[in-house]
């Protein structure tokens, strides 16, 4: 059956350069920015319910244009002489359906008019992550709720301080 979730295509570095917390890691550890973003992005599609795919520039890597899913989001590296604004103009033109939405996560403005033309919507970088940690604190805020209203629902907690004392008498025997 094929996935009719709304779809959110990531340009991995362009989101890495324009994340001052991943540009910051990003400086001495490129492999440790790009698994934060894909931490960061698999919460935010478990939240959002929209299909994530992130798509990483490979243009000068000779041979590889692989894709695998880390965490259920879907990673693809171009292809040798691929940018990745190629990758995910291909890819708008393969996921572009009716009743399926289809955002473009750059802030390549040429990229952005170009996705524009073919009918998917843009975010900004600094939208994304404005987008992103909303939806953390809202993760967050939901959690601490749910641990407050956790307190163990036992039938101790429904009956009279005498009932309970009487039960623990004939318990005791």
């Amino acid at each position: 059956m094929a996935d009719s979730r709304d779809v959110l295509l990531v340009d991995g570095y362009n989101m890495i350069g324009g994340w001052p917390e991943l540009s910051k890691i990003a400086e001495n550890e490129l492999e440790e920015a790009r698994n934060r973003l894909l931490f960061r992005l698999a919460d935010y599609q478990a939240f959002s319910g929209r299909r994530v795919i992130v798509v990483f520039d490979a243009y000068l890597v000779p041979g590889l244009g692989k894709s695998f899913t880390q965490s259920k989001v879907e990673v693809h590296f171009t292809k040798e002489k691929e940018t990745a604004d190629e990758c995910i103009e291909r890819l708008v033109r393969e996921l572009s359906m009716r009743r399926r939405q289809i955002y473009v996560a750059t802030s390549d403005m040429v990229e952005q008019h170009v996705i524009f033309g073919q009918g998917a919507l843009r975010v900004s970088a600094r939208e994304l992550l404005i987008e992103v940690e909303q939806n953390e604190k809202e993760l967050q805020q939901r959690l601490a709720e749910d641990q407050a209203r956790s307190t163990r629902n036992t039938i101790g907690g429904k009956l009279s301080p005498d009932v309970l004392q009487q039960f623990e008498r004939w318990r005791r025997g």
